[in-house]
Formats: C-alpha cells, sequence, structure tokens
C-alpha cells in the first residue's frame, strides 16, 4: 500500500519547463530549437550547403555556408526563410529569429558519412 498523504513524484520533463520557465530561458530554448529542426524547415537542398551554428539572445541565427555563390543566393532569400523560421506552431514573439547571417565555413560532413 501506499501512504496517501505522500505526493507522488513530479516528472522531470514538467519540472524541467518551470524551472527554465521560471529562470527566464524558455524563449532561449525555443530559439535554439530552430538547430536541430534546420533541414526539415529549410529543405534538403539548402541544408546540404549550409550547418546552423547558434542563435544569439538577440535572434540573430549564425548559418556557415558552403560557398560565396549560395551566400549570395540565401540572402536574396533570408525573408522567406525567416518566414519558414518563425512559422512554427506554439512559437512565442520573444522566441523568434529575427535575422540570419551568413558566413563561409567549412561544413561538417552529414551524419553517418565521411
Amino acid at each position: 500500500m501506499t501512504d496517501p498523504k505522500k505526493p507522488r513524484p513530479a516528472k522531470i520533463g514538467d519540472f524541467l519547463a518551470g524551472f527554465l520557465e521560471e529562470s527566464g530561458m524558455a524563449h532561449r530554448v525555443e530559439q535554439a530549437s530552430v538547430l536541430p529542426e534546420w533541414p526539415a524547415l529549410v529543405g534538403p537542398k539548402i541544408a546540404a550547403v549550409t550547418e546552423p551554428r547558434a542563435v544569439s539572445s538577440d535572434g540573430t541565427l549564425l548559418v556557415w555556408v558552403k560557398t560565396n555563390a549560395w551566400m549570395n543566393e540565401l540572402s536574396l532569400m533570408e525573408p522567406e526563410l525567416l518566414r519558414a523560421l518563425n512559422g512554427r506552431a506554439g512559437q512565442t514573439e520573444r522566441s523568434k529569429v529575427r535575422r540570419i547571417r551568413w558566413q563561409l565555413g567549412d561544413l561538417k560532413p552529414p551524419a553517418g558519412k565521411g
């Protein structure tokens, strides 16, 4: 038998969500969620030539790009890409990506290759 006076343990996910909300970090975690979701949000063609690296507290997403030609093309597509990144369900105004900073860089090979 269990003691009816003893509270049930809280789920770790609920505890963590509460902690992040109280600490004011929930929006930063939400911002950072674009990093693993990048390929699904921008599509395979763009994902193959880019690598999202970080999101700053002011909402600037740093993305490494394979070539200058792609960097120019993606700069022109930035408004469209921002709409895709910020159109996710449940996203708050505070956690939106405000701009993308493109930087020429060496990309890591996709998982399972290289």
